[in-house]
């Protein structure tokens, strides 16, 4: 069988488990998605304390005890673990760039007066009747597409009609109706932003507000989100942190004082998940958070340019008496584009506050296991301490290269841009994680950051630092371990590249195989010639003579068109011409010539056939005449 078979008998098999998984779930009352089943499925067999062979085809057995692993896991109800697996899940799938998420909110803005404008640019309105309502429809588009104030508002709508007919008034639709489509388009949305324009210049002057206080102007949304979003994250993310220390210095206990039923190891196992909840949930929050800073910042950027337009506007108009339409129209439309942006930003940051609510629920299990109550007991008088206290703490060591010339250290003295560097395992301590059986420690770059095959580690102390750098492949390993024994762990820690055979969740296909190979890697180079043989190829040159005789004749036919300008070599099609010729050889033409011979043409007539009485006349003339 060849390895393409049998890689798609493979993707057949593990589409028939996912969604004999997701039918099973379905039928003990759990919806799950195939992004989900698909990773938990490769999260099992991955794990070697399950004794699955990738190697080998899968068996019947396999698959059923495959099926029968992954339902235990996904039917837990209170599962720190699954909890943190979904939570990557959702983020992963409904958290994209910023650029991402505003191409989206164009496209929804876009389409929303979509409808109308179609029913506008297709109108053949005749009788008043019908461009009566063909003008209130473009009110309406004009309205929906602005975003200041709906259809339904009477006040809103006479506004928009008293604008609209400044600029637009109703006699000018007949020029309208014989646009073409695409041209009755872009008239449209130049007609919104100028009327959106107008809207706001006439509001800041019922407002008699200076320029540099225009917060009454901003969209309403945008007032309710701005301070809001941020808050609710920030909150969020302190109660996240305040229980990951929690967590943190009850796994640094001692063994030996949990009075929990099941003893200190089963105990210590669920904090241990709890805390890669808490850890995951915190991170989440963060790129939340500061996504939710860059849009007050640029809100404030936006706030200031409008500003400055309306100010400007403003002293355009006062110093005139009638302001000429291509001298004002601009800043009108300036003004509509501020206030689109200022829209846009309150969308995102309505999206990113839905995001940060939607990631509770995937804390419940953890909550529930562990009340704030429940570890104030068992904490009892021990010390909790913050991840900025452990860096205080750690940052009278440093690593002094000399000690150890084998491996390559980064200081924050000696390395530009040291704050940005891209450390491994999302900056967690990696010595820690293995030495301390799972704890997650933040490591702290100011000790040093080890630099090992092109990537970069921080530790959480000097010691660790040493230990790790003394043997890193090792350590490197024993990483990859605890990851394949806790599957969050591949994405908390920014284990992709590691694990080529699991994908960030928004990129898994339900019908891909189970565990993809690595892909092999080796040096490999080219050698390129020093001198490459020049090569003076004329790119115009045209050997076929009919193509040239084509374009003879279309230049002799436009000797008699008729233009509005001169054509240059330049202008002419756009693009420069070039012909080559030869010029004309010496030739030579031989003409015929004609010449005699020496015998006589022989010329002899007969007469007198008739009668009977035949006459011979020869009439030959000789050679000499």
């Amino acid at each position: 069988m060849s390895e393409e078979m049998s890689r798609a008998r493979a993707d057949r098999v593990i589409k028939s488990i996912i969604g004999e998984i997701v039918q099973q779930c379905a039928v003990r009352g759990h919806v799950v998605s195939d992004t989900l089943v698909a990773f938990m499925v490769k999260a099992v067999v991955l794990d070697p304390r399950n004794g699955f062979n990738v190697d080998r085809t899968l068996t019947k057995q396999d698959v059923q005890k495959l099926q029968e692993l992954c339902l235990d896991k996904l039917m837990d109800q209170c599962s720190p673990s699954l909890d943190t697996i979904k939570m990557q899940v959702y983020f992963d799938m409904n958290y994209s760039s910023r650029r991402e998420f505003l191409e989206g909110i164009h496209r929804v803005a876009e389409s929303r007066p979509s409808a109308v404008s179609r029913e506008i640019t297709d109108s053949r309105a005749k009788t008043r009747e019908e461009l009566d309502a063909l003008y209130r429809q473009i009110v309406t588009y004009v309205l929906l597409r602005s975003g200041m104030g709906s259809p339904t508002d009477h006040s809103a709508v006479q506004e928009a009609a008293a604008a609209l007919q400044s600029v637009f008034p109703q006699t000018e639709l007949g020029a309208f109706m014989v646009l073409l489509k695409r041209d009755k388009e872009q008239q449209l949305n130049e007609l919104a932003m100028i009327v959106t324009g107008i809207r706001l210049f006439n509001r800041a002057g019922e407002k008699g507000r200076e320029e540099t206080d225009l917060r009454e102007l901003m969209p309403a949304v945008l007032n309710e989100a701005l301070p809001a979003t941020g808050k609710r994250v920030e909150d969020e993310l302190s109660a996240s942190r305040t229980l990951a220390w929690k967590y943190t210095a009850l796994l640094e206990k001692p063994a030996g004082r949990d009075s929990r039923p099941g003893g200190r190891d089963a105990s210590s196992v669920l904090l241990k998940r709890a805390l890669y909840n808490v850890r995951q949930h915190e991170v989440f929050l963060k790129m939340l958070l500061s996504d939710a800073g860059l849009c007050a910042k640029h809100v404030e950027v936006l706030q200031t340019e409008l500003s400055s337009q309306m100010k400007l506007l403003k002293e355009t108009v006062r110093s005139q008496t009638a302001v000429l339409t291509a001298k004002v129209f601009p800043l009108f439309k300036s003004l509509s584009q501020l206030w689109s942006g200022l829209q846009d930003e309150a969308e995102l940051l309505n999206i990113l506050g839905d995001i940060a609510h939607e990631l509770q629920p995937f804390a419940a299990s953890r909550d529930k296991m562990f009340s704030e109550a429940y570890l104030d007991g068992l904490l009892e008088a021990s010390e909790v301490k913050t991840d900025d206290q452990r860096t205080a703490e750690s940052s009278d060591e440093s690593i002094v290269p000399a000690e150890m010339k084998t491996q390559e250290w980064l200081l924050p003295e000696a390395t530009a841009g040291f704050k940005e560097l891209p450390l491994q395992y999302n900056g967690v301590c990696g010595y820690a994680l293995v030495n301390r059986d799972g704890l997650l420690l933040p490591g702290n770059p100011h000790i040093g950051v080890l630099k090992h095959e092109e990537k970069l580690y921080a530790f959480s102390s000097k010691e660790a630092a040493l230990k790790f750098a003394s043997s890193p492949d090792d350590f490197i390993a024993e990483v990859a371990e605890k990851a394949k024994q806790c599957p969050e762990l591949i994405q908390l820690l920014k284990l992709h590249r590691q694990f080529s055979c699991v994908s960030p969740y928004s990129e898994i296909q339900p019908g891909e195989s189970l565990l993809v190979k690595p892909v092999t890697r080796c040096e490999s180079g080219t050698q390129t010639d020093v001198h490459p043989v020049e090569t003076n190829i004329v790119k115009s040159y045209e050997w076929n003579e009919w193509e040239l005789r084509r374009k003879a004749i279309k230049l002799a036919d436009l000797r008699t068109k008729v233009t509005h300008s001169v054509q240059t070599d330049l202008s002419h099609m756009r693009r420069e011409n070039v012909t080559q010729t030869w010029l004309p050889k010496n030739a030579a033409c031989q003409s015929k010539r004609d010449g005699e011979s020496s015998t006589a043409k022989p010329q002899v007539y007969l007469a007198g056939l008739r009668d009977g009485r035949l006459v011979k006349t020869d009439l030959t003339r000789p050679v000499d005449e």
